[in-house]
């Protein structure tokens, strides 16, 4: 258990016993127990999830899929009673409208089969269905695929690496649950512990490079461009000079092996999105399948694709939304305060958007309609917000935490006056899994509190905090500000390995008994911080308003 640094002693005679300041904090016990009655036996969480999932499908930022949901979802909330309930419009450069309308991928020789594969966002599409022969490129260099290549790639379908090992892994569990030990690690971490750093890639010494690519290297050497782990790997992917070669070569498509095995589809990895970008069409392939592929163009057989794509685009309004939404606050003192709750709405396309994040999302309307059935009246504002962009850079949250309370800019901090007002902000974005416990984010403060929220859920599997802090998802938005925003630990089941960005993020990937625990905890979380005296405690801020920063500047 967690103590406070001056916790009160009270005495007992000459002897001093130390209160822990979760033992402080008061509790709506009978707030919570209703809440999780409501949660536990009349959810409706899976109902909404099969909407969001099934009926709408993936919800790609700007994709009239992701409108059409959220006109739903205000719906759904104005029918709650919440007030209003609105989508906020926020603008970004290059927002355009993207959606696949039909798609297949074949092999017609030497033997026909079908290749498990998904368009790359917002890729060009295909005039009706293309055949033509797949040509494994090699190329480490714009020079060296000029040399080799020119007029020589007319129809091709072009496969830019080669094929990756794919060692078996179901000896060990796609899915699984954070163990008792794992979860005292993080409890057990101190303040300021320095964070994990990431390895780099080890992939054996740099390939030998082509005397074409030598020379194109030693005449512009930031145009050099070194295959990865000794393997030669020319990646064109984000290159828009080598597209628009391919491009005017007339190629039918490239081909992308995707990371993953057992057929998963990674689709985090959209195409250029700017007004005139190259149009050549780029489909990600699973890895099996282009490995088939590639294995047979290794042992000069030819193989001979047909590919059928349909995308469709939509003009380029460069505006998108949140989907935002208040219970008011009833206490004179407190209303104008509020606590926010949400998670991104938007997703990829190859699956149904399921896990990511619409777990994140179906967990907050649940919340908010709990409250809303139980006619709940809380001392401060509770705000709902779901944000698009969250999968291209966080950019509806960063747009709204700007607009609403303030921005950084090279040397200072502009606040808003609704920057003093805002209480909290609870994010979920890692999937399904059940909550175990919160990210404080560093903020020393709040530990004893969360303790004490969490006690009505400790014996169903939610008991610790870790003063460590989680990125790569809305909180930061908020946390960049020097506002509280937390995101929460929660077990990882096969999020990680299978379901993140990719075709297995489907309605069958969730899971329901942890979908309602979930939302009983966000409700209640909800509920206890607009029911508090005091707003919660921030961080030391590494700024001061109009001063020097030196926080980091993730929202410019």
């Amino acid at each position: 258990m967690r103590f406070q640094v001056g916790a009160i002693l009270l005495a007992f005679g000459t002897a001093s016993v130390a209160v822990p300041a979760s033992a402080q904090e008061k509790v709506d016990v009978a707030t919570i127990e209703q809440i999780k009655t409501e949660a536990l036996q009349h959810s409706q969480v899976m109902d909404m999830m099969s909407y969001l999932t099934d009926v709408y499908g993936p919800r790609l930022t700007w994709s009239p899929n992701a409108r059409h949901a959220a006109d739903w979802t205000v719906d759904q909330l104005k029918k709650w009673g919440v007030a209003d309930a609105h989508l906020e419009p926020w603008d970004t450069p290059n927002g355009i409208g993207w959606q696949n309308q039909r798609f297949s991928l074949q092999a017609i020789s030497p033997n026909p089969f079908i290749i498990a594969a998904a368009p790359r966002a917002w890729s060009a599409g295909t005039k009706g269905a293309v055949t033509g022969p797949a040509v494994r490129v090699e190329a480490d260099c714009m020079a060296e695929l000029e040399q080799k290549y020119t007029g020589k790639l007319k129809n091709a379908f072009v496969l830019m690496t080669p094929p990756v090992a794919t060692p078996l892994t179901e000896f060990t569990a796609y899915a699984s649950r954070r163990s008792d030990s794992a979860l005292a690690a993080l409890a057990a971490i101190e303040p300021n512990a320095p964070a994990a750093g990431r390895g780099g890639r080890n992939g054996g010494p740099p390939p030998t490079l082509s005397a074409a690519c030598q020379q194109e290297a030693a005449q512009a050497p930031a145009t050099g461009r070194g295959g990865r782990g000794g393997a030669r790997a020319f990646n064109v992917n984000n290159d828009t000079t080598a597209q628009r070669w391919l491009e005017k070569q007339g190629v039918a498509a490239i081909l992308m092996n995707s990371r993953g095995t057992g057929g998963d589809i990674a689709t985090d990895n959209g195409a250029s999105r700017a007004k005139g970008a190259p149009q050549v069409p780029f489909v990600h392939v699973a890895t099996e399948g282009y490995g088939r592929v590639a294995r047979m163009l290794e042992r000069n057989v030819p193989v001979v694709l047909q590919l059928e794509m349909t995308n469709q685009f939509f003009p380029a309004d460069s505006t998108s939304f949140n989907i935002v939404g208040d219970i008011p606050g009833t206490d004179p003192q407190l209303k104008d305060q509020v606590v926010m709750i949400g998670g991104h709405f938007d997703s990829w396309h190859s699956g149904t958007g399921a896990t990511d994040n619409g777990a994140g999302a179906g967990v907050m309307l649940e919340a908010i309609r709990i409250l809303r059935k139980l006619n709940l009246q809380p001392r401060r504002t509770i705000r709902i917000a779901l944000w698009t962009g969250e999968e291209e850079g966080l950019y509806g949250s960063c747009a709204y935490t700007k607009q609403h309370f303030g921005s950084i800019d090279a040397t200072s901090f502009h606040p808003t006056p609704e920057w003093a007002k805002l209480s909290a902000y609870f994010n979920l974005d890692n999937g399904s899994g059940k909550i175990r416990g919160v990210y404080d984010q560093g903020n020393t403060g709040v530990g004893p509190i969360f303790d004490a929220w969490m006690g009505p859920f400790k014996a169903i599997g939610m008991s610790m905090t870790t003063i460590s802090n989680t990125g790569s998802t809305d909180h930061i938005a908020f946390d960049n500000l020097g506002l509280p925003g937390f995101q929460f630990v929660q077990d990882g089941l096969d999020y990680g390995s299978r379901t993140h960005h990719t075709n297995q993020d489907v309605y069958e990937r969730l899971q329901p008994d942890d979908m309602m625990f979930n939302a009983a905890v966000l409700a209640a979380f909800a509920w206890q911080a607009a029911e508090r005296d005091q707003p919660l405690p921030r961080k030391p801020a590494p700024f001061s308003p109009g001063g020097p920063t030196t926080r980091g500047q993730f929202c410019m």
